[in-house]
């Protein structure tokens, strides 16, 4: 069965910065972040990001920026062993209406019909709550939070505060999910590893 794990970007795998992330120099990855994709792959596991990018739509940035952006997050995690299949985005600026900006499903609705998964069989990662609500409303039931950028004030002992979809699980970081994820009984093992390839960037 293909096992596909749809992390946000801002906050689980890049630390989020003073304000947008605009330019390649602005992407830094957060401690142990790329090494746990790398881990992921290495257990069968097909990386996808799902990530809002308002920046785009209120002109902070353009496209090509952002395409610079995701081919360092790519190099930096080639550089660990490990691969980004993909990465969705949100193009939109806050004020205006869409259907793909988290919370709303759009992108978790893309990335299931692309690679023909069931929602049901998706892992969610995020560190903010629109991304897993958005995952929920395609009826993932793994959803787990880690406590790094918009989460970094809580910790993983502690109840979620409301907002959250239920049975959402909070871990320490990436790195700490990505032990608990892979000794889970309840979670489904995958098949062989993720054949090569590069990385698609999809609106």
């Amino acid at each position: 069965m293909l096992k596909i794990a749809i992390l946000d970007r801002d906050g689980t795998l890049n630390v989020l910065g003073d304000g947008f992330i605009a330019t390649p120099d602005d992407w830094v990855p957060v401690p142990g972040a790329v090494e746990a994709v790398a881990r992921l792959n290495r257990a069968g596991w097909h990386v996808v990001i799902a990530t809002n990018q308002p920046g785009l739509g209120r002109g902070l940035f353009d496209a090509q920026a952002l395409n610079a952006i995701h081919a360092k997050m790519q190099r930096l995690v080639a550089v660990a062993g490990g691969r980004i299949d993909a990465v969705f985005y949100c193009p939109h600026a806050d004020s205006e209406p869409c259907t793909c900006r988290k919370p709303s499903p759009g992108l978790m609705e893309q990335i299931r019909d692309r690679y023909g998964v069931e929602g049901a069989d998706v892992v969610a990662i995020g560190s903010c709550a629109a991304h897993l609500q958005a995952a929920a409303a395609i009826g993932a039931r793994q959803l787990h939070a880690v406590c790094t950028g918009h989460s970094e004030h809580l910790l993983p002992d502690q109840p979620l505060p409301e907002g959250w979809p239920p049975g959402t699980r909070l871990h320490a970081g990436l790195d700490a999910l990505v032990d608990t994820l892979l000794l889970d009984p309840a979670v489904p093992r995958p098949g062989a590893g993720p054949d090569a390839g590069g990385l698609a960037i999809a609106v």
